[in-house]
This record gives structure tokens, C-alpha cells and sequence, in this order.
């Protein structure tokens, strides 16, 4: 009982710190609908800087202050961030929001690492709080105390600011309606400013208390930043007692999970979060959104058919792409079948999202489970190329069914990070179930069939289907189905008033993506000759959200571009260059600032007539 009861301290003083990160982005996300996938970069900047002004100075004042300040000057760097970037794209599709936030994270990864180095740091502890206490006959740090008691303390000043001044009222009704605060008059630009500039500096000073209790290192942010999107989601999106409870919540669970479900505790918080998407769908304390914007995926102007010039165009891709084995090596071969496999991958997840509006943050899920698929099949069937290709989607297929039931009962980031938590869960199952999956050390072996074993074989296997898919995913865009869909997504309520089953329809629509995905998956798992759990990982996961951002939600082949743009990139970069995310993540934010509508909306709006019918053919479509 001693012990479980320093345990039940232990999850508090990780509650404390965890709350202050998610309480920065729950009041971030609530007024600004920003998803700042930079918060656990700020977080991390926070205990670097905290560790290097500790190093000047000293002493009790020295070392609080030293923190205080380190939240203060990421703050500030975060009010210039979102003056200078968030500002000029406020007016874009939101999750480009999202990609830009991304392009900073990769940026500030390797920033860190050019300032402090690769290696750990260990920071100072606390000066007068270095010993530990007995509890009950057990030992507890003194200085995790300072921390049970720092997060009510900012409860409390955060409840006192938003209540009593005039600034926290303006700010509780912009979360609640942001059209009817800026037809008051309110400067809604300054209000952005320092909400995001109090969101930075509460993530910072969280990152700045951890530095006594763990090294920092150039992984925090992806460490920090997936935990604190599940506890601002099972709290409710903007509030900040959500926030709180659900920090409570989920550090306990982690404080206990290993000792009582030591089979599931790398999941057990995503488990939990499925459950209350699914009890609660705008999570325990949250609200219904009110946001007017159109539904994520919405286009400018309707997609189009490809004219006669169009499909001349892709007739000339497609010749162009069966000649390249004519002039490349076999290296050049495999990153081609790589770019054709991603191509497919980005292709289904724009089905799920730039057409059903269903933002997924767990796509990866589909393309692993495929890839898992055929590992399986091989493994303990010893089944050949042809058979998997046939067969190894199933297992997509499957999860895309059961998953997608529970999804499309949400919307807007609860449905997203409900994909988020069941993909999650499968990667815990591959992870964890060795005697099934082999676990961390994969599943190997899966090589093609004889016939398909020289690499120019398979690239053009991988190409014919790759094509065809793309193609069956163009047909669904513009069938009757596909308007049936498209309807769903831009207007619920009219899809419904006209006899469309919403749920129904959204729910073939996900499976349809996950089939898709499952066959990419399925290839990549041949091209690879093995499979392992990271292919479904959360970074397989935002690569794909990267591509159909990059490429543009508002075009059907914008997936295609964004997927050969950012794998090339990114092959390229990671051989050539020491510090490819920098690099990386500054196109990927000029690319946003310079083509908000993505590459290949860009080029279909403003620059080429391509991708238009002739009068008489947009006539024809009925």
C-alpha cells in the first residue's frame, strides 16, 4: 500500500507538468482552431534554454528565475512565429496550419541539436530541494512535491485570468464564437497573438520544471507531443479543466498501467481515449465546436475531370514513368517503387479526407495492417507474391471496417485523433505480440516471386497496380457515390434532408480508403523484404498527412504531387545533407506561405488550364 500510494505521487507530479503542455494547446487550439503540431517543439526549446541559463545562474533565486525566464523567451519567440508565419495563412484550409506547425517542428530538431549537440543533457536539481522524503517508509523526490502543487496553482491563475479580466472574457468568446467577437470590434490579430504567446509559454515552462527530473534530448518533442493531443482531446478541446482531469488521468494511468496491465500499457492511454470518443465524443468537459468554416476537405471550386488535354498529359506521365527503368539503376528503380507505393498511400488517405472530409491522424494503421498482411501470410502459410497481393489486404480491409465504424460516429480532430488512438493500438499489438508478429525484430523474408525478383519486374508490377488503383479512387471521386460523399462532407444536414445515410456512406468511404492503403502497404512490405512496426507508426502517419497537405486537398491529384515532392525530397535530403530536417521543414513552410492551396491546386488555379474541360465537355457532366 506504501508503494502504491508514492506511486499515485509519482502520477501527480507527472499530472503537474503534463497539464501545463496541454492547457497551452487546449486554450491555443480553442480560440485560434490552430493544431499546433509545434507545441512539443516549444516544450523541448523550454528545457534547453531552461538547462543553459541554469548553467549562469545559480541559487535558488538563480535557478527559478532561470526557468521563468526560459518560459518567457520562448514565449516571445512564439508571439514572432505567430506574427510573422500563422498570420499570413490564417485564411487557409486549417490543417494547412497543421503542416506548417510540422515544417517548424523538423526545424527546430535540428536546430537543437546544432546549438546543444546530440547528446543528453542532465540538468541541475533544484537547489534545496535534492533530497527525498519519506512517505509511508518510502523515499519521494522533494522536488516533485514543488510540482503536485504547481499545477492547481496554474489552474487557478489560469481560472482567475479568464474570469476576472477583461481579456480572459474576450478570449472565452472567441472559443465559443469567433465571427460574433470580431463583428464587436475586437483586434482579433493581437488576441491571437497573446493567446498563442500564454499557450508557448505554459508548454516552455513545462518543458523548463522537467529539466531536474530527466535528461533533455532532441526527442522530447515527439515524446511529449502525442500525449498531450490525447489529454486535451479526452478533456475537451478548449478546456482547461479538461485539460487538467484528463492530465490527471492519464499520468495515473501511466504511473499504474505498467504494474496492473503490464501486456497493454504501451496503449492503455489510447484505449482509454477510443472509450470516451466513443462514450463522449467532444470529450469529458468539451462542447460541440461552432465554428462556421467549411467542413476540412471543402474545395474552393468543384473538383474537375481531366479534358482531352488532361488525360493526354497523364497518358504522357504514365509513358514516361514506364521508361524510366530504360535509364535508371536499380537504386533509382527502388525509390521510384517507393514514390509509386507513397503515391497510392496519399492517393487513399485524400479519398478519406480532401473528398470525405475525415481527417485521419492513424492512416498508417491501413498501410501496416497490409503490410503485416502479407508478412503473416508468408511466415506461416509461406504463400507467394500472388496470393498476398490478393489476400494481404484483407487484414486492412478488416480494420478499416471495425475501426470506421466507431470513426465516422465523430468529426473534426475527435475523429482524427480517434484514428489516432486505433492505430495506436494496432502498433501496440504488433509491437507486443512477438510470438505472432515477432515483435520489434519483424517479420523478414517477404520477398517477390521469381519472376517478379529483378527490380525492373517489380517496379512495373508496382506501377500497373499503383496506376490502376489511383485510377478505380478517380472513378469513385466522380461516381454517384462520390457526389453522394462530397455532399456529406460539405453539408451534413442537407445530405441527410435529401435521404443520404451520412454514417453509411462515410463509413464505405473510410473502408474504401483503407482497402487502398492496404494494398500500398502490401507492396511496400515486398519492396522492403520485411516489415516492422514502425510502418504503423505515428511519423508513417503525419508523411502521409504531409503529402495530401503539400500537394493540396483541394485538387484529386494533389496527393499524387505531394507524395512524389515530399518522398524525393526527403530520400534525397537524408543522404546528401547532415541537417535534412532543417532544410526539409523551411521549404515545407515556404511552400505553405507561397501555395496555400497546396502545389498542385497552385498550378491547376493560377497557372495551367490543363485539368479544365472545354465548355462542351463540363456540359456534359451531368
Amino acid at each position: 500500500m506504501d508503494f502504491l500510494f508514492v506511486q499515485f505521487l509519482n502520477g501527480l507530479a507527472s499530472a503537474s507538468s503534463l497539464f501545463l503542455v496541454a492547457s497551452g494547446l487546449s486554450i491555443i487550439f480553442g480560440v485560434t482552431r490552430i493544431v499546433n503540431f509545434a507545441h512539443g517543439a516549444f516544450y523541448m526549446l523550454g528545457a534547453y534554454i531552461a538547462y543553459t541559463l541554469t548553467q549562469h545562474l545559480t541559487g535558488v533565486v538563480g535557478f527559478w528565475t532561470a526557468l521563468l525566464l526560459a518560459a518567457l523567451i520562448v514565449a516571445a519567440l512564439g508571439a514572432l512565429i505567430e506574427m510573422t508565419l500563422l498570420r499570413r495563412i490564417y485564411d487557409a484550409p486549417e490543417l494547412f496550419q497543421l503542416l506548417a506547425t510540422f515544417g517548424l517542428t523538423l526545424m527546430v530538431e535540428d536546430l537543437v541539436v546544432m546549438i546543444w549537440g546530440p547528446m543528453e543533457l542532465l540538468g541541475p536539481r533544484a537547489p534545496g530541494l535534492e533530497g527525498a522524503v519519506p512517505v509511508f517508509g518510502q523515499l519521494f523526490p522533494a522536488y516533485d512535491f514543488v510540482l503536485i502543487a504547481l499545477g492547481p496553482v496554474v489552474l487557478g491563475g489560469l481560472w482567475l485570468l479568464f474570469k476576472k479580466t477583461r481579456w480572459g472574457v474576450l478570449v472565452r468568446a472567441a472559443t465559443q464564437d469567433r465571427t460574433m467577437v470580431s463583428a464587436l470590434g475586437v483586434n482579433q490579430s493581437w488576441l491571437f497573438t497573446s493567446v498563442f504567446a500564454l499557450g508557448i509559454f505554459l508548454a516552455a515552462l513545462g518543458g523548463a520544471v522537467q529539466i531536474p527530473r530527466e535528461a533533455v534530448h532532441h526527442m522530447m518533442d515527439l515524446q511529449i507531443i502525442v500525449e498531450v493531443f490525447v489529454v486535451v482531446v479526452i478533456g475537451g478541446l478548449g478546456n482547461v479543466f479538461g485539460a487538467f482531469l484528463a492530465a490527471v488521468i492519464i499520468s495515473e494511468l501511466n504511473a499504474f498501467g505498467i504494474l496492473l496491465f503490464p501486456k497493454i500499457s504501451l496503449v492503455l492511454v489510447f484505449l482509454v481515449m477510443a472509450v470516451v470518443l466513443v462514450v463522449r465524443p467532444h470529450g469529458l468537459l468539451g462542447k460541440a465546436e461552432s465554428d462556421s468554416r467549411p467542413a476540412i476537405g471543402t474545395a474552393i471550386e468543384p473538383f474537375r475531370r481531366f479534358g482531352t488535354r488532361g488525360r493526354n498529359a497523364m497518358v504522357a506521365v504514365l509513358l514516361g514513368l514506364a521508361l524510366v527503368p530504360l535509364f535508371a539503376g536499380n537504386y533509382l528503380m527502388s525509390v521510384g517503387t517507393e514514390l509509386l507505393i507513397f503515391a497510392l498511400f496519399a492517393a487513399s488517405l485524400h479519398l478519406m479526407m480532401g473528398v470525405g472530409g475525415m481527417v485521419s491522424f492513424g492512416h498508417a494503421a491501413y498501410f501496416g495492417l497490409g503490410a503485416y498482411g502479407a508478412g503473416l501470410l508468408v511466415k506461416y502459410l509461406g504463400a507467394p507474391m500472388e496470393a498476398a497481393l490478393v489476400a494481404g489486404p484483407v487484414l486492412a480491409v478488416a480494420g478499416a471496417i471495425l475501426f470506421g465504424w466507431f470513426c465516422v460516429r465523430l468529426s473534426g480532430v475527435y475523429l482524427a485523433m480517434l484514428t489516432l488512438a486505433f492505430a495506436q493500438i494496432v502498433w501496440s499489438i504488433m509491437f507486443q505480440w512477438y510470438d505472432v508478429t515477432g515483435g520489434d525484430n519483424g517479420i523478414l523474408g517477404i520477398w517477390p516471386s521469381r519472376w517478379a525478383s529483378d527490380p525492373m519486374v517489380f517496379y512495373y508490377v508496382t506501377l500497373a497496380l499503383c496506376a490502376a488503383c489511383i485510377y478505380a479512387i478517380r472513378r469513385i471521386v466522380f461516381s454517384p457515390f462520390g457526389y453522394a460523399v462530397r455532399g456529406c462532407r460539405d453539408s451534413v444536414m442537407r445530405a441527410e434532408s435529401i435521404g443520404i445515410d451520412r454514417q453509411r456512406i462515410q463509413w464505405l468511404a473510410f473502408t474504401l480508403a483503407g482497402t487502398f492503403a492496404g494494398i500500398a502497404g502490401t507492396l511496400y512490405a515486398y519492396l522492403k523484404g520485411s516489415v516492422f512496426p514502425d510502418v504503423v507508426g505515428i511519423p508513417t502517419s503525419v508523411d502521409g498527412l504531409v503529402m495530401v497537405l503539400l500537394g493540396g486537398l483541394q485538387t484529386v491529384g494533389g496527393p499524387i504531387v505531394g507524395a512524389a515532392a515530399y518522398k524525393a525530397l526527403s530520400i534525397w535530403m537524408t543522404s546528401q545533407i547532415d541537417f535534412w530536417k532543417l532544410v526539409l521543414g523551411a521549404l515545407i513552410v515556404v511552400l505553405v506561405i507561397a501555395f496555400p492551396e497546396g502545389i498542385a491546386g497552385f498550378w491547376q488555379r493560377r497557372v495551367s488550364p490543363l485539368f479544365r474541360r472545354s465548355e462542351t465537355e463540363e456540359e456534359a457532366i451531368p
